[in-house]
């Protein structure tokens, strides 16, 4: 996440090459659906700024961001095949949840949970949902 805060570094060095490192670093399943999407809608750039809206490039060096807890009721999902995120941070994303807090862990799908096991997901938002 700190590469994408160099606002046109981060776009060259996942596009370079024929997007080389755009697909070694995604991992995603359906890469050259969302590189044609990419490349068609010149979005590379807006959702790399996803990125850096929620985490100013100054809270990598500055003492983390003070937020309110999140107060609605918050599902937490993960799978063992992410490489992006670990179960240590997604279990302790709990200590910012003030509202009702329910952990799934999903064994074997990667990073991109609801293309590789939307069943499941589905599943674990219906269950989550209020009716």
């Amino acid at each position: 996440m700190l590469l994408f805060q160099f606002e046109g570094v981060a776009e060259r060095w996942l596009s370079d090459d024929a997007w080389t490192n755009f697909r070694q670093w995604a991992r995603h399943p359906d890469v050259d659906a969302v590189i044609g999407d990419l490349e068609a809608h010149g979005s590379l750039g807006p959702g790399l700024s996803w990125y850096r809206a929620n985490i100013p490039s100054q809270a990598f060096v500055d003492p983390p961001l003070e937020l309110p807890p999140v107060q609605a009721p918050t599902m937490a999902v993960w799978s063992s095949g992410d490489f992006a995120l670990t179960e240590e941070q997604m279990t302790g994303s709990r200590q910012y949840v003030s509202g009702t807090w329910r952990y799934q862990r999903v064994e074997g799908p990667g990073h991109w949970l609801q293309l590789e096991a939307p069943e499941e997901v589905n599943r674990l938002l219906i269950d989550f949902l209020p009716a």
